[in-house]
């Protein structure tokens, strides 16, 4: 009976994750869906890793190294060793739900241009994740008009009531096809390079369908890649952007897509000033070509909204800055 199903390909990046990588491993194998191979990518980790994972290796779980190139290598080199009709992307640091693969599985039914994903459970380091509230997103219905999807996405409140938010990559389940059409995960970011594969991901489907059972949980720390505003990340973030316009609007040329972009770039100006000031005034400089956007929609409490309302969003962004410079 297993033969007749498709085989589901679990791709993990890990990189120094000694202290989760067992536990991951462990929510993959228990997966209720059982055609699978795991895929664990080495991207040189100094720490005890790639030891811990060598426990588990066995027909189906595969484990490459390579020297540090990133998470986005590391994955490019798990789907050039993937054999699944569809790939579940996992980090090395986050879980999901028993069922998760099963649920989308069967909700795809075969179709190899269709996408699925599920909600996102956030939880803190040290703590349990199944003691969290489950919320459903605005995207629970799911879509058949991508380019509105990312639109949504992108734009926020900007475009709608609670449109925006974060799509966890393992909160995605992708056909193979898909992927071949999307190409390979872009080398050269370090940030945000998520949010721009699965731009193109999400622009080669035809539909996206929602399994409500299908839970990813996404570990938050304090010290990921994800919290670095360094000067590497935030040219990454900007690049990152700059693409996802490019993808966008070669599709839609509208004016929600153009406000949706607008205001990403409003948000990698925030990001970058005072770090990086070429940075942010390029990004504002992108922003505002695009779209015309109050300075102090970007704030996101009253206290700045009011300061870069009266004195600017530069002198805001200064404010938050020193107020988290030592964080």
């Amino acid at each position: 009976m297993i033969t007749n199903q498709p085989l589901v390909s679990i791709i993990i990046p890990m990189y120094n994750s000694e202290l989760y990588i067992a536990e991951t491993i462990n929510c993959a194998l228990n997966q209720t869906w059982k055609k699978i191979e795991i895929i664990i990518v080495d991207d040189g980790s100094t720490d005890d890793s790639l030891q811990i994972a060598k426990k588990f290796e066995c027909e189906h779980v595969i484990i490459l190294q390579q020297s540090n190139k990133g998470a986005s290598a590391a994955r490019n080199l798990g789907l050039k060793n993937a054999k699944g009709h569809y790939i579940q992307f996992l980090d090395a640091d986050d879980l999901l739900s028993l069922n998760k693969i099963e649920s989308q599985v069967k909700l795809l039914n075969n179709n190899t241009e269709k996408l699925a994903i599920g909600p996102t459970v956030y939880f803190q380091h040290g703590t349990s994740p199944y003691a969290n509230q489950l919320n459903h997103e605005w995207y629970q219905e799911g879509s058949s008009n991508m380019p509105d999807f990312l639109i949504k996405l992108y734009g926020g409140d900007l475009i709608g009531p609670n449109y925006g938010g974060m799509i966890t990559i393992h909160a995605w389940l992708t056909p193979r096809e898909v992927i071949n059409k999307a190409g390979f995960w872009n080398e050269d970011l370090s940030y945000n390079d998520d949010g721009e594969y699965f731009c193109r991901v999400v622009l080669n489907a035809v539909e996206i369908k929602y399994a409500p059972q299908a839970i990813a949980y996404y570990r938050k720390q304090k010290n990921s890649l994800s919290s670095k505003k360094n000067i590497r990340a935030l040219t990454s973030f900007f690049n990152s952007i700059t693409l996802k316009k490019n993808h966008l609007l070669s599709k839609i040329d509208s004016v929600g897509a153009k406000k949706a972009i607008s205001r990403y770039f409003g948000e990698v100006a925030l990001a970058a000033y005072p770090r990086s000031i070429k940075i942010a005034n390029q990004a504002m400089r992108e922003a505002d070509n695009l779209a015309s956007i109050p300075k102090n929609y970007y704030q996101h409490t009253p206290f700045y909204k009011i300061v870069s309302k009266l004195f600017g969003w530069k002198t805001a962004a200064w404010i938050s800055y020193l107020k988290n410079f030592n964080k």
